[in-house]
């Protein structure tokens, strides 16, 4: 989350990766007035909060109601953060930062975070040999509805700039299973909770999707709806990265985008550093490819395990798996790859179960789930868990591998390389590629592409990650 400085500034919750950011990003649910609080300062400052998370085996979805996220101070004075009771899941990011919602937050510094959830379910992917994998789902048990954790470093709010808190639901941690491995509904609900500021790792907007409602040229800025109905002013500039060559001049009000940025010191607007232009038709949505076919060659659909769409009326739902159909017609791009090569690195002949995706075209082209049509297929990165093979960290080649575990494994069966650049992000305790030697358990935050000589998936890393 991160707290703006400034006098009736507003409260900014932003989630990470699989879980909390899919929580905090249901719950921007477009509400202005200041959320209920029983503190005594009239003053306030803007915040955000940012999450994060990690699936387990099979695991696709942990969608749970969270009833409430409230700050307290050492009077016990508490402010809530969060608008309504949305339901989020929490596995839908991994290791992403996303921008969740605004709301005024008295000035003071808080110490204790306090959660409360509510019904949850578990879904999981349930894979045969020789067929497509569907999708089953279980009702889960919560040990405990109520989490409090205090801060090693305290929430301050003032009303010079934004703050933030960044949470981590740890899933593997969370849902409990058998001596077999096996789910057993039950879930104890683990969280790891920081403050942030703008400049910290932890309050960078990785990305963040939202449709257009206004385009200001003479200001260089446009307005997006979110999910939930709040709207944010975005920001452009001449080192904006706009990707397959296109500007602000291209966007619409029928447009959906992808943005990644900063929130701006001075007035808590977003400053876009790239933008993507998911549809120009009014529709998309976000998942993981489950299953190809023809699994080699040119493929003539793909299933994609729905996480996210707009709008919700179209023929798909959360939840389940579409089927995409191909007609070879469709434009692919990679989000955060900008040269025109790309598409010989993603196109028709190069999908692979395990890939996140963004789908866009009309809404009239997604009325029947199990035919869907569309006029752009978007390669996204997303968080892959595994263990580092012991050996494999190569200086010369910029590269090691690990064994995919998680929901991701499932998809990606057997080893796969990770490549690194000089962009590459080390977070959580390994700060160079050497120090990727001593870990065990990692993710990788990046893109997944089939190997065009070998065939075989590697992984473009963005982030890596420690999970030791």
């Amino acid at each position: 989350m991160m707290i703006r400085l400034k006098q009736n500034k507003t409260t900014l919750l932003s989630m990470i990766s699989l879980p909390l950011a899919a929580l905090l990003m249901a719950g921007c649910s477009g509400v202005t007035n200041s959320p209920a609080n029983t503190g005594s300062s009239s003053a306030t400052g803007a915040a955000f909060v940012v999450g994060t998370d990690a699936p387990m085996a099979a695991v696709t979805s942990f969608a749970v109601q969270v009833d409430s996220v409230v700050a307290v101070d050492s009077n016990g004075n508490q402010v809530s953060l969060l608008s309504g009771s949305p339901t989020v899941d929490f596995a839908r990011f991994n290791g992403l930062q996303t921008l969740l919602d605004f709301n005024d937050v008295p000035i003071g510094t808080y110490n204790t975070i306090n959660i409360t959830l509510g019904n949850a379910t578990i879904g999981y992917l349930n894979q045969q040999a020789g067929s497509a994998p569907t999708v089953q789902s279980e009702n889960a048990t919560l040990t405990s509805s109520n989490v409090s954790i205090t801060l090693a470093k305290p929430l301050v709010i003032s009303q010079t700039e934004p703050v933030g808190l960044r949470v981590d639901f740890d899933l593997h941690k969370s849902i409990q299973v058998d001596s077999n491995g096996q789910i057993t509904g039950q879930v104890t609900p683990t969280f790891n909770i920081a403050s942030v500021a703008i400049g910290d790792a932890g309050g960078y907007i990785d990305e963040f999707t939202a449709g257009v409602v206004s385009v200001n040229t003479t200001a260089q800025s446009f307005v997006i709806q979110g999910p939930h109905g709040r709207n944010f002013t975005v920001n452009v500039n001449g080192q904006t990265e706009w990707d397959n060559n296109e500007s602000l001049s291209s966007l619409t009000t029928s447009s959906i985008i992808q943005i990644s940025g900063t929130i701006d010191r001075a007035d808590a607007t977003i400053d876009a550093d790239e933008v993507a232009i998911l549809s120009q038709s009014g529709f998309y949505a976000h998942g993981q490819i489950t299953y190809v076919q023809p699994a080699s060659g040119v493929a003539n659909s793909f299933d994609l395990y729905v996480r996210a769409i707009e709008p919700t009326s179209t023929g798909l739902t959360l939840g389940q798996i579409a089927q995409v159909d191909l007609s070879g017609n469709e434009n692919y791009f990679i989000y955060w790859m900008h040269n025109p090569l790309t598409q010989f690195l993603f196109n028709q002949q190069s999908l692979l179960p395990g890939q996140a995706v963004t789908i866009g075209g009309p809404a009239t082209g997604a009325a029947n789930a199990q035919d869907v049509t569309v006029k752009r297929v978007v390669l996204r990165c997303w968080g892959f868990d595994g263990t580092v093979v012991p050996g494999s960290v190569s200086a010369n080649t910029n590269t090691f591998k690990m064994n995919v575990n998680g929901f991701a494994g499932i998809l990606v069966p057997g080893t796969v390389t990770v490549y690194v650049t000089n962009g590459t992000h080390y977070r959580l305790g390994p700060n160079t590629l050497a120090d990727v030697s001593s870990l065990t358990n990692v993710r990788v935050v990046g893109l997944l592409i089939k190997d065009p000589l070998s065939g075989q998936p590697v992984l473009l890393a963005h982030y890596v990650d420690s999970l030791d």
